[in-house]
């Protein structure tokens, strides 16, 4: 009797195999789900892709310094759920700013390299939308693997950190803000540059 369950149990288990593989083009993956503000500003941005801005610190407060040379963002990598938006700053093509639908929203990471392409030891820290923003303006308040982060590399400070994005027809805006604290870049949108550089530790 325990023998001719087991086939029983073997036979159904080739049945179900097999008929998993007659139709498996019925089984589909799981939609990337998505709201239409943040498909919008995803969009706005998008419309940019293969081209370089030049930008200006319009708030530095208090004064930090650093960003005095020439400032060039350029959206350069956009997939249908990332965008990939290097920022830099004269001869210094570290950052890498890097957008991501999650299916919960949008992530924002900073994608920081070292001149021979490895990882800085601060890198891909960032924020996710929590709501639904706007079309041209979405924030990213920091999320924890970016608060660990600050903490182990002594900036706990930076654990209030909320970074804000807009884009306007004629204006692209970065922008970090937290207690005591905001930066701000305004891309002027209506006269692209030429292209910078390939951003450290990426290829053409």
């Amino acid at each position: 009797m325990k023998i001719k369950i087991a086939k029983n149990l073997l036979l159904t288990s080739a049945a179900v195999a097999v008929s998993f593989a007659a139709h498996g083009n019925i089984v589909a993956p799981a939609p990337l789900v998505s709201i239409p503000t943040h498909d919008a500003f995803f969009d706005h941005l998008r419309e940019h892709c293969g081209k370089a801005y030049r930008g200006q610190v319009t708030v530095d407060s208090p004064v930090q310094g650093g960003f005095e040379d020439e400032l060039i963002m350029h959206v350069r990598v956009c997939e249908d759920n990332q965008l990939q938006i290097p920022f830099h700053v004269g001869d210094n093509h570290s950052r890498t700013w890097i957008l991501t639908k999650t299916g919960s929203g949008i992530s924002l990471k900073h994608d920081h390299r070292m001149p021979d392409g490895s990882n800085d030891p601060v890198t891909m820290y960032g924020g996710h939308t929590v709501d639904a923003g706007h079309e041209r303006a979405q924030s990213f308040p920091v999320d924890q693997y970016s608060k660990e982060l600050f903490y182990l590399d002594g900036i706990p400070q930076s654990n209030g950190n909320t970074w804000q994005m807009f884009i306007y027809p004629e204006q692209f805006t970065y922008r970090l803000v937290r207690e005591g604290r905001e930066f701000r870049v305004d891309f002027d949108l209506t006269k692209p540059v030429d292209l910078p550089p390939v951003p450290w530790g990426y290829s053409d």
